[in-house]
């Protein structure tokens, strides 16, 4: 039995510096909402990494898309890209200014892994334990339409819903 449902966020981005940078801001923003403060710093750094590698290596494209998905007592984040070629951890020299992402995302995640999709590309993962016990999220809006003071307002009897974060950000 599941006691508590699934909460995911998706963000669709050109892998670019400037980008990196919103994308940290949005899953920060996500976490808080969610009451998942302590793994702030964890998931940002994760996926600063895997959004770096993309920017870094991927071809032919840099567009990709990060996921966010809350599971119980599971944070799992991810980054699909269109290249289908696996990413290796490599040893990097002492001196050496980068190669060190996917060691530092084994370091600081419970766990990590690769999915490849055939020539559709891959998805590079990690995933963290959320606090427990979870704090009750608040419901999804039934339905909602801007207010005129940029707040969004609830069904038509006017009480108020907070909606999900949902972001897309185009490059």
């Amino acid at each position: 039995m599941i006691s508590q449902p699934s909460r995911h966020c998706t963000v669709e981005l050109q892998a670019l510096p400037s980008r990196i940078g919103q994308v940290r801001r949005i899953i920060s923003a996500q976490l808080r909402y969610w009451h998942l403060d302590p793994l702030i710093d964890q998931a940002a750094l994760g996926v600063t990494e895997l959004l770096t590698n993309v920017h870094r290596h991927a071809e032919p494209d840099k567009l990709c898309t990060v996921e966010i998905e809350l599971l119980l007592d599971r944070l799992t984040v991810s980054v699909h890209d269109h290249d289908p070629r696996l990413p290796t951890v490599r040893d990097a020299d002492i001196s050496a200014t980068s190669g060190r992402g996917l060691a530092l995302i084994a370091a600081v995640s419970e766990s990590w892994g690769v999915r490849p999709q055939g020539e559709k590309g891959k998805v590079v993962w990690f995933s963290l334990c959320a606090p427990s016990p979870a704090v009750a999220l608040p419901p999804y809006p039934v339905a909602y339409r801007p207010a005129t003071d940029g707040s969004f307002a609830g069904k038509q009897d006017g009480t108020r819903h907070h909606a999900i974060t949902r972001s897309a950000v185009a490059g």
